[in-house]
């Protein structure tokens, strides 16, 4: 048996599986601790991960790039994982038909509130006009998060933290919040934490109820879009 370990070990430590072998264990000892603690919010089993990951990274002294090569498979089910989405979506359709205006009102006003909100309290504080244009687009999805942000002149890679920060607050802090505000239409709750902490507030909501995470799945989704066009917009004709 030990010698059964050890050939497996010598096998997932080569290029490119290391990368995925520490993602896969850093999130297992993650959700293992989530499990423990009666599924507590303030242990994301995200943040764990994250924690974890970047803690071995510091001691071994490897680069990103280097542990990137195998977390990229992991990277790259993103997307089949967005489009999963589809299906609890699904099965909401006709609720979803007769909430339509309420939802299209809600991501537009909560898109703005949530660029706008940042934007000024930066600007407050004296941040740099990159700094100011890369926190704009805070609360979509990564990539495009990314992209907004290098097309109005802020800085992607400082976007990417930003984005995953307030996927972490929300998720972490979002159900605390609607609890004090006695909101409990899991609807509007999972619809809530799909604007405000995108693909991490949804894989929450999709943990606590079913109905809530469709509706932040549908959320993310729409304020992604929404997103996308009236930032760089209302960006340009604010700013030049």
């Amino acid at each position: 048996m030990e010698t059964d370990i050890t050939q497996l070990w010598v096998y997932l430590s080569t290029k490119p599986l290391t990368g995925l072998t520490i993602t896969l264990v850093a999130y297992s000892i993650g959700f293992w601790l989530y499990q423990k603690s009666n599924r507590n919010p303030m242990c994301n089993p995200v943040v764990i991960a994250i924690a974890l990951i970047a803690f071995l990274l510091k001691v071994t002294d490897t680069p990103y790039a280097t542990y990137f090569e195998g977390a990229q498979f992991v990277h790259f089910l993103l997307g089949p994982a967005t489009v999963a989405l589809a299906v609890p979506l699904f099965r909401q359709t006709e609720t979803l038909k007769r909430a339509m205006p309420v939802i299209v009102f809600g991501v537009l006003f909560g898109s703005l509130v949530a660029s706008a909100s940042t934007v000024l309290l930066a600007w407050a504080l004296g941040a740099s006009p990159e700094t100011l244009a890369s926190l704009a687009p805070k609360s979509v999805t990564t990539p495009v998060a990314m992209g907004i942000a290098e097309n109005i002149g802020g800085v992607p890679a400082l976007t990417a933290v930003c984005v995953i920060a307030t996927g972490i607050v929300g998720a972490t802090l979002g159900p605390m919040v609607m609890n004090m505000a006695r909101l409990k239409d899991w609807r509007a709750r999972g619809f809530a934490m799909g604007v405000a902490s995108h693909g991490i507030g949804t894989a929450r909501a999709f943990q606590v109820n079913e109905t809530a995470g469709a509706f932040s799945g549908l959320a993310m989704g729409l304020n992604t879009m929404a997103t996308a066009i009236t930032i760089p917009f209302l960006w340009h004709w604010i700013f030049g």
